[in-house]
């Protein structure tokens, strides 16, 4: 049976220390010969991502202990970080370490091996950085991106494909890498060589563009020494994102473009560089290329085409290109992570549902069963206590669509007073090109459990929608974003789902942003939780950030030198006099991307105005925490704030108050 309490005391089986264990989910999920390799979060080491192969029989063993941890830190925000390749002993692993950035090699398989450097160490700014590797062991090479800072300042940087000679003789010797393109462009993915061996294709984007604004695919012809030789470009653009390309087994190309205003999938012609469309639909089958090595689709040797694809949530399907017709994978998963692999007439992917988190899956498509092969989902509390995701659209200014995701609160043995509301949190994801997929996130269920209510806003500017959705946000950030948070926020509370005076918001990274802004612009929130966040415009825009984003802010406020009104007006650090709602901050120290010099400008401005606020620091910790004490103090403290704001009982320490 059923009993009332406030809404915020319910007791919860689901403590911060749950929700740390199992944060984060498998990446780059791939086959080396018969075996498949992916790599997975280990929180409670560190924060560590350690290297996983399961054999044939189900047997899965963690490849490399600590402290081994397979992390690239290219354009900060990384990406694919391993490559592997079958060989007469065992398969051979390639993979960037995260304390050094070299890339290692290693033979697993070979008694008493240990991983062998393949690059040397630079000195220099952030040194040399490896990212999206591909083994072409008969060429005795790995080819990848070469990141290399040529000073101390985080502009100072270079990005080309390059190529590492397997033997180990880069190692002490910088002049041993193989550069396979004269670095002509700011940014770069990794090459990918033609089933003749003969061309190979990449994508390249400059300053000032974000790679979802505009690219371009490049070819060239391949050589055997020195540069490739012949380089053009096939498709793409200031306007057109092409977001991926994979040559097919007949050697033909395909490419996710955007021309058409959403990501699909194109057959690129690489004589004349015409593209014909394989599937035209209102959908989206790529995405932001925030990171390198992200694969939304994968050609199949049969001549169809495993797919990431849709309109908001991502689902799984085989293309029939000469068709253009789709057959969607059956199960429960309705989110599907840019990480596809092929083998034979077998998909395999990373994907979650609503009642469980990233699980790596397998297609059989002859058969069509899917099914979770490892990483399996286990209910770690009754499924009772976990929200029912409910996707909606409200309507904001201008009567203009905004995406949501409602979690109401829920609980099996308890419930609201008669006549009580429930508080509410608006989650505002990172990016701020991003979005919030619907799924089991144990952060989300922490809250509602315990009868907190947590919407996530995928406002306008966010992926998924379309290209004219996501251009919402040009020279609107901090406008759009906030006016799309408020309405639904007061959409929730006009039907009577949310307590008005009750509402709080958060986010990180661009998500904090949002959050700090909000709660400088509007009187909506109670409170606000700002993770790592953009404070101060102007400072992030003349050298607090790293180099990937430092022309960011040029599309979402405007050129700095043609509109210096709008950074100082839309910048939470110089309006901390509008901040009257109490705050909690949390700031990694070793944050490049919102360094603390963010936060600390905001702090001081707000000294002595009588505004609570709570303000904690993590050594250690970058742009995203990983660490599981961090996860944990992060939780509870974010508790206690809506404790002490909204009036409820927690069994969280108490915030230590500044003001």
């Amino acid at each position: 049976m059923s009993t009332p309490e406030p809404y915020g005391a319910w007791p919860s089986p689901i403590d911060a220390r749950l929700t740390a264990a199992h944060d984060g989910r498998p990446e780059f999920v791939t086959h080396v010969g018969d075996d498949l390799w992916w790599t997975a979060p280990r929180p409670g080491e560190g924060g560590r991502r350690t290297l996983v192969r399961r054999r044939p029989d189900g047997a899965e063993e963690s490849a490399l202990p600590a402290p081994w941890n397979v992390r690239t830190r290219v354009v900060e925000y990384g990406g694919l970080a391993w490559a592997g390749a079958p060989g007469p002993d065992g398969p051979l692993i390639v993979f960037a370490h995260f304390d050094d950035q070299r890339l290692y090699a290693y033979e697993p398989d070979r008694p008493g091996a240990e991983p062998r450097p393949l690059t040397p160490v630079s000195a220099v700014g952030g040194g040399l950085r490896w990212a999206d590797p591909v083994v072409h062991a008969a060429q005795g090479e790995v080819w990848c991106v070469l990141e290399e800072f040529t000073g101390e300042g985080p502009g100072d940087v270079r990005r080309v494909p390059a190529a590492v000679p397997l033997d180990g003789s880069a190692a002490e010797n910088r002049q041993a890498v193989r550069e396979l393109d004269t670095g002509r462009h700011r940014f770069v993915t990794g090459p990918k060589l033609s089933p003749d061996g003969q061309r190979a294709v990449w994508i390249a984007w400059d300053h000032p563009r974000m790679p979802w604004d505009g690219t371009e695919l490049k070819m060239a012809e391949v050589t055997a020494r020195g540069p490739f030789t012949g380089v053009r470009t096939l498709i793409g653009g200031p306007e057109e994102s092409v977001a991926q390309a994979e040559w097919a087994s007949d050697g033909s190309l395909i490419a996710a473009t955007d021309r058409s205003g959403w990501w699909n999938l194109h057959r690129v012609d690489p004589a004349t560089g015409e593209a014909k469309p394989l599937c035209s639909r209102e959908e989206e089958f790529g995405g932001p290329l925030w990171r390198v090595g992200q694969r939304w689709f994968a050609p199949m040797e049969n001549g169809l085409v495993a797919v990431v694809h849709g309109r908001g949530s991502n689902r799984l399907g085989i293309l029939d290109p000469d068709a253009g017709e789709i057959c969607d994978a059956a199960g429960p998963w309705n989110d599907w992570a840019p990480s596809l692999d092929v083998r034979g007439s077998r998909v395999t992917g990373i994907a979650a549902a609503p009642c469980s988190g990233y699980e790596i899956v397998e297609l059989d498509t002859v058969t069509g069963r899917a099914r979770a092969v490892a990483e399996r989902h286990t209910d770690v509390v009754d499924p009772a206590y976990l929200p029912h995701p409910e996707e909606r659209v409200f309507t904001g200014p201008g009567g203009r669509e905004i995406h949501a995701t409602v979690y109401q609160p829920r609980h099996p043995d308890r419930h609201g007073p008669e006549g009580e509301l429930p508080p509410y949190v608006v989650s505002v994801h990172g990016g701020p090109t991003g979005r919030s997929a619907a799924v089991l996130d144990l952060g989300v269920a922490y809250l509602t459990s315990r009868g907190i209510g947590v919407v996530e806003v995928n406002h306008g500017g966010s992926t998924g929608y379309g290209r004219a959705y996501r251009n919402r946000l040009r020279e609107q950030w901090g406008v759009v974003d906030v006016e799309d948070c408020a309405a639904v926020a007061e959409a929730l509370a006009a039907e009577g789902s949310a307590d008005p005076q009750r509402l709080a918001v958060r986010g990180g990274s661009a998500g904090g942003w949002t959050a700090a802004a909000s709660i400088a612009q509007t009187d909506v929130y109670a409170c606000a939780t700002v993770i790592y966040p953009v404070l101060d415009l102007a400072g992030w825009a003349t050298g607090e950030t790293h180099d990937l984003e430092s022309h960011y802010l040029e599309s979402l406020i405007g050129p700095l030198a043609e509109v210096p009104e709008r950074y100082t007006e839309r910048s939470p650090a110089e309006h901390a006099d509008r901040i009257t709602a109490p705050f909690l901050l949390l700031q990694g120290l070793d944050d490049v991307i919102c360094p603390p010099a963010q936060s600390r400008r905001l702090l001081e401005r707000i000294a002595g105005r009588g505004v609570p606020h709570a303000y904690l620091t993590f050594e250690g910790e970058g742009h995203g925490f990983r660490r599981a004490d961090t996860m944990v103090r992060a939780a509870e403290a974010e508790l206690a704030l809506y404790a002490e704001v909204f009036g409820f009982t927690a069994d969280v320490p108490e915030l230590e108050f500044q003001h």
